[in-house]
């Protein structure tokens, strides 16, 4: 893999806190990007806002989908700034881009100017998912590796893998180092959006759900070694 586009949940930034974002996590988790970045990888990160925002705890308290949607893209935006100033620290360029339109703090997204940003060596971060309420950050994850011809998804999570269900509720619960697209969406397993898979199966992009919280797994990974669950073509 030459580019990929890494995926990075609310709850990475969160850490072991009810709130908000945990300093120690998010310097550990650059020092693992800015290790990959330094031998020759291609980045971009996508980046969500479930550590401030969850849309569905919105609509319970009488609070619409959509504003409540809009509210949740801030809150990734928030999460970008945290993930850029931190990479910076450690030496690398990096570009924030925006669905949503803020002109103090981040680019639009121009699909050439990103093309070009990753081309010349910098860490590109995408916040505000795609700009429209109804889509998850996955599907925004997924629209950006067609988008920018990355090689791959990397959807990092508290979950070393897809299960075929709750593993947290069910203790015989199965674990699949590889499942096909068509397979995970007849379960309709929730580790990842629906939308978001039947885009990438479509595109034929591979995706990996990995364990990102624990030390070393993003290097690993992205070294060769078989680390959580690859969702892609069938084997047969």
């Amino acid at each position: 893999m030459k580019r990929v586009i890494l995926k990075l949940s609310g709850e990475i930034f969160q850490g072991g806190q009810e709130f908000g974002i945990d300093v120690l996590q998010l310097r550990r988790l650059t020092k693992e990007i800015a290790h990959i970045h330094g031998k020759g990888m291609e980045l971009g990160i996508v980046v969500g806002g479930g550590n401030f925002i969850r849309g569905s705890n919105n609509l319970l308290r009488g609070i619409d989908r959509v504003t409540s949607d809009y509210m949740g893209m801030l809150g990734t935006l928030m999460n970008a700034l945290a993930l850029q100033n931190m990479i910076e620290n450690f030496g690398v360029a990096t570009r924030l881009q925006s669905g949503i339109e803020v002109k103090s703090l981040a680019e639009p997204f121009i699909r050439r100017r990103a093309i070009r940003h990753i081309e010349k060596g910098r860490v590109l971060l995408f916040a505000c998912g795609t700009g429209s309420p109804y889509f998850t950050t996955d599907t925004a994850s997924v629209l950006r590796a067609i988008e920018l011809k990355a090689d791959a998804i990397l959807k990092g999570t508290k979950v070393n893998g897809v299960y075929d269900k709750d593993p947290l509720k069910y203790p015989d619960a199965k674990k699949y180092d590889r499942i096909s697209y068509e397979e995970f969406i007849e379960r309709e397993l929730r580790v990842m959006d629906m939308t978001a898979v039947t885009l990438a199966k479509s595109e034929k992009i591979p995706i990996t759900v990995f364990d990102i919280t624990k030390p070393g797994n993003l290097i690993s990974l992205l070294d060769g070694a078989r680390i959580g669950t690859l969702i892609g073509k069938d084997k047969r």
